[in-house]
């Protein structure tokens, strides 16, 4: 195994799929960055760094391993400095000797760099990377690493098959009774999962892997590739379509498409999403609808944070970047490309457009803030009937956005 320090530089523009969790933390496939470096490049975390305000959460993710702190007991000859914003595991990440990196190209910033131990030592003390190698062993073009929220969706496919490959089982699965099953490519059923008589898989496109404790109710249809991570439910009827992946204690119904889901949340009724990323703790009302496609069919427009300008993004099919704790009120319409970060409430009629920022209260009546002790009263009874907590270093760091996020919302 590599020895290997995985870091979160604070990079790019990243928010709200950043803004309480690290960018290794993100699912970007059927797998976490994290869980996907260290599958595929067979690394040994030594430690974890991330900027401050969010490393006692990532101490709560990841207990046993330090975060922001090395004992460098187990130093090695060389360690592997890993960027948590490069969710693929290229090629030249694992050639490398000490003193030399991998960067991108077009930024310059370091995606990979193999140090000594004593320069590991000096970066989990400091933060600063080491000078890059004067002659970089690789210079990968084009983006290679996360800057933006809709990068999510550039690395979904290549991170989804990737992930596919890690997770697939050699043998081929017992098929549940009154299943049906077409198609050539792998399929993966975890013994504790439930799939009900009537449900559809379709192999014909990529494969599809059901993990542990998952439950696909009669009538749901499946198409590869896709991944349906532990103890998530896909009630009667849904059709999740390709390059999907549904995050553990998900709930999900109607036309799911290209659509990653962190974890813990709730789409239980009809209605489209489409090439979009769902944060954790989100619900989505009857009906909520997006759209993924520009009626001209050209590159899709957005905007990562309130004030920033309109950027490209070079996808032609984009949906929507949902922020954790987000809600929608049935039949919501969202528009192509739109980022809702952090803690939004929306019940609206009018459609849901471009960058909308956190713990945002929006009704017909206009935008006001999201008042933090009601908000705090919503996120403790959904996550409670998933028998979940929110921790004193979770309360803390939501107040901080919620205090960032609403200095410029009217009050009135």
């Amino acid at each position: 195994m590599t020895p290997a320090i995985v870091f979160d530089d604070g990079g790019g523009r990243l928010a709200p799929l950043t803004d309480l969790r690290a960018s290794f933390d993100i699912r970007t496939g059927a797998l976490t960055t994290l869980e996907r470096l260290k599958l595929a490049l067979d690394l040994d975390v030594l430690a974890l760094r991330t900027p401050e305000p969010i490393a006692q959460l990532t101490r709560e993710r990841h207990p046993g391993i330090e975060v922001n702190s090395w004992s460098a007991k187990n130093a090695a000859a060389g360690v592997l400095l890993m960027n948590g914003r490069c969710p693929i595991s290229y090629e030249p990440i694992a050639n490398l000797e000490v003193g030399q990196s991998v960067i991108e190209a077009t930024s310059g910033e370091t995606i990979a760099a193999m140090v000594s131990a004593d320069a590991a030592s000096a970066f989990m003390e400091s933060g600063n990377l080491p000078p890059a190698a004067a002659t970089p062993m690789a210079k990968l073009p084009g983006v290679a690493l996360l800057s933006r929220p809709w990068h999510v969706r550039t690395f979904r496919d290549d991170c989804i098959a990737s992930d596919l490959e890690l997770l697939g089982d050699a043998e081929p699965p017992e098929i549940p009774p009154g299943v049906t099953v077409f198609g050539e490519h792998g399929l993966t059923i975890d013994p504790s999962a439930k799939v009900y008589p009537g449900v559809i898989i379709d192999l014909e496109h990529g494969p599809v892997a059901i993990g542990q404790n998952v439950t696909i109710r009669p009538g749901a249809t499946l198409i590869g590739p896709c991944a349906f991570l532990p103890h998530c439910t896909v009630l009667d009827k849904a059709l999740i379509k390709g390059n999907t992946a549904i995050g553990p204690y998900c709930k999900v119904a109607g036309e799911v498409g290209g659509t990653i889901f962190q974890g813990y949340s709730n789409k239980g009724h009809d209605g489209h999403l489409g090439d979009s990323f769902i944060g954790e703790w989100v619900n989505l009302g009857a009906g909520t609808t997006n759209s993924n496609l520009l009626n001209t069919y050209g590159e899709v427009i957005s905007v990562a944070a309130p004030g920033m300008s309109n950027e490209k993004t070079g996808q032609q099919f984009l949906g929507a970047i949902i922020g954790d704790h987000v809600k929608t009120a049935i039949c919501t319409r969202i528009m192509t490309g739109a980022v809702l970060h952090t803690g939004s409430m929306f019940a609206q009629s009018a459609a849901i457009a471009g960058c909308i920022g956190g713990f945002a209260w929006s009704t017909d009546m206009g935008r006001r803030p999201f008042r933090f002790e009601k908000f705090l009263e919503v996120a403790r009874a959904a996550m409670k009937r998933r028998k979940v907590e929110l921790s004193p270093a979770m309360i803390e760091r939501l107040k901080s956005i919620h205090s960032q996020a609403t200095a410029a919302l009217p009050t009135g």
